[in-house]
Order: structure tokens, then sequence, then C-alpha cells
């Protein structure tokens, strides 16, 4: 006979803990599945810390639910004891007219978000670390920062443990089905049944729901953590984190935090589709020039001796929005995927709308932008 659950949470990464956290919280008896470790590195969410902010350039709809993922990250630090989200401020940089900077300053003043407007001139006096060129334009906002990527899914784990609900590592979902208005899940231990299931598998969705195989496309990206040469320009008290475009592309980074290293990464970095379950190998020179060459011109102060390489993936949709939504052949399933290298900051607040979505049906917050049908 089949264990039976009032939800199921295929991948207990950022998203999926964060559900299986909601979903105790309100008395589901919850089930979740990880085929790796908890946490672990072969996926999206690992290597220390990702950015958190709230002058949104993407998309100014996005403003209500960072806002409501602040207020989430807060409490569940109270609840695991430990600091998760750092304020160092956050510089969206670009050359003034395009989007990165423009979209920023139109979310903050859609919605009334505190910030300042710098020059190329006035951003490399106030922080030395940085070298932007001329004619960039930047935006600082004072709440931005980093999230602990890693600490976070712990700290949503032992919640969720401590609510009654259960979670299993190392465990493949090999497949699942419709049965009634429930679900059946199998996987290389068991099977499981329940009422609802959450997918939350990232780059592994396209291949849990087939629909979504042309919808979250996982992409192969690499992180580099290079020692300074003046370790004390790139501290969190003077070094905001950054979004930033150049013409070589889009580039982000952190001061040094947790582990050696000036942290860079490159949106789409080589711009390479993988598989998941066999995403290139090892790292290579060519994927550290890449970042270097960047360090090199914008952020020269940094650009010491490589210290870490890491590679982990982006799942992207078409728009670059996110996906969630019930399935619409399937009423009793949800899908949250598709992050597109921006999600994780959401991942407090991602939580809440899924267990709104099994428990209500619906959710107070404003997804819209985030439905399925607005690819058909």
């Amino acid at each position: 006979m089949s264990q039976r659950f009032g939800c199921i949470v295929l991948g207990v990464g950022a998203m999926g803990s964060s559900a299986i956290y909601n979903l105790a919280k309100r008395g589901v008896k919850a089930l979740g599945l990880e085929q790796f470790d908890i946490p672990h590195a072969e996926g999206s969410s690992h290597g220390v810390n990702r950015i958190i902010r709230l002058a949104y350039y993407e998309h100014p709809s996005y403003v209500p639910l960072l806002r409501r993922a602040y207020e989430l990250w807060a409490e569940i630090e109270v609840i695991a004891g430990e600091q998760l989200l750092y304020k160092t401020g956050c510089i969206d940089t670009s050359p003034a007219g395009h989007e990165v900077f423009e979209g920023a300053l139109k979310s903050c003043l859609i919605h009334d978000i505190p910030h300042e407007i710098l020059t190329h001139d006035q951003i490399n006096q106030r922080f030395p670390g940085y070298e932007l060129p001329a004619g960039h334009m930047g935006l600082l906002q004072a709440d931005g920062g980093f999230v602990l990527s890693e600490r976070s899914i712990v700290a949503y784990v032992n919640a969720s443990i401590a609510l009654g609900a259960e979670i299993h590592a190392r465990e493949t979902v090999l497949g699942w089905e419709a049965e009634g208005d429930g679900v059946r899940v199998f996987t290389d231990r068991a099977d499981y049944a329940a009422e609802r299931l959450v997918i939350t598998a990232g780059a592994w969705a396209g291949g849990i729901v087939p629909s979504l195989q042309t919808l979250a496309v996982p992409e192969r990206q690499v992180l580099a953590w290079l020692q300074p040469k003046d370790p004390s320009l790139f501290t969190p008290e003077v070094f905001p984190v950054f979004n930033a475009y150049f013409e070589e592309g889009q580039y982000y980074g952190f001061p040094v935090f947790g582990i050696p290293g000036f942290k860079i990464g490159k949106f789409h970095h080589l711009r390479e589709v993988v598989d998941p379950d066999h995403t290139g190998g090892d790292v290579t020179r060519e994927d550290e020039e890449v970042l270097r060459a960047a360090v090199a011109r914008y952020f020269p102060k940094a650009n010491g001796t490589m210290m870490t390489l890491k590679t982990c993936m982006f799942t992207n949709t078409p728009d670059d929005h996110f996906i969630i939504d019930v399935l619409p052949e399937h009423r009793q399933v949800v899908v949250a995927a598709g992050f597109s290298g921006h999600g994780f900051k959401f991942a407090s607040v991602v939580g809440e709308i899924l267990a709104d979505l099994v428990t209500e049906g619906g959710t107070r917050h404003d997804i819209g932008l985030l439905r399925l049908d607005r690819f058909t």
C-alpha cells in the first residue's frame, strides 16, 4: 500500500523547501522528495548567496511580491535563529537609456521606493571597488543585498520537519500520474499518493512535466570568486551588490562573504542549453576568461588570483518571467518553474503562493504575469 499525503512536493531546493514549510504551517501533511542531498550543488541554489533587490528592472509588478518576500525572509530568520538576508545596498547600472537603469528607476517611481541616482563618477568615487565607464548611470537602492542560499534551504527544511513534514533526500522520482482528483508519485524507493502535487524541480521540471520542456529550458552558468588586490574595498560594509550591463553583456556580483573572493557571474554565460543530468563537465579556462575580462575592466582592484569556480544552472522561459500556476490539464498539480536566473530572492513568497494555490485554489498575490496561459 502506498503512503498517502495531503501534498507532495517534487524538488526540495529554494522554492520547494519554502513551499513545504508553508504547507506544513497550514496543517497539510506534506512530503518533500529530493533526488540529491539537502542542500546540494547540482542545480540553481548553491554558491553561498543570491542577490535580493527591491528596485526591479525586469517588471514593476514584481515589487509587491518582493516586499512580501522581505517580510517572509525576516520571519524564517526568527524561526531559524540565524541571519539569512544581508543588506549591502544594490547598484543597477547601465548606459543611460538602457533597460537595466531605466527599468529599475521606473519600478522605484511607480512603487515609491527610496533610491539615489548616481553618475559613473559618483559611483566610482563613493565605492572605489567600482570603475564604471563614462556614460553609465546607476541606481542605488539601500534595501538591496543578498540572501544566503544553502542556509535558507536548511532553515526551511528544519522548520518544515519541526512542523511535522516528511522530507526524503536521495530519492529519485521516476514518474507521476493523476489518480481521480489526486495524484500518485513513483520513486526509486516507493510510491506515494496525495491530494495535491507541487512541482518545484528547477532544471528538471521539463522532464517531469512534458509541456514545460520548451518553456523551462536549462542553461549552464559559471560563477567565479577572485581574491581582491585590495580586500578592504570589497567587504559587505562598503561594496554594494550589483546588476550591471556592459558592452560585453550583463553581469552580477557580490562583496567577499562566506568564502574567499569577490563573486561575479555573467547572465547567460556562454548560452549553453544543457541536459541537467549532463551539464558539460568541469569549468574551463574559457569560463574563467569570460568572467575575468569583465573584472579586469570594471573591478580591477578585485582582479587577483582565482579562488573558486563553480557551475550552476539557470532555467529560462521564453520571456524571462517565472511560471507559477496550476496545470490546466490537471488542476490538482501546481508548478513553479523557469526562474530564469533571478528567482531565488522570491523563494520565501513563492512558497506562500504555492501553499495558497494548494489549499485555497487561488492567491491574494498578483501572479498574472506568471501564468501559463501567456504562452498560448
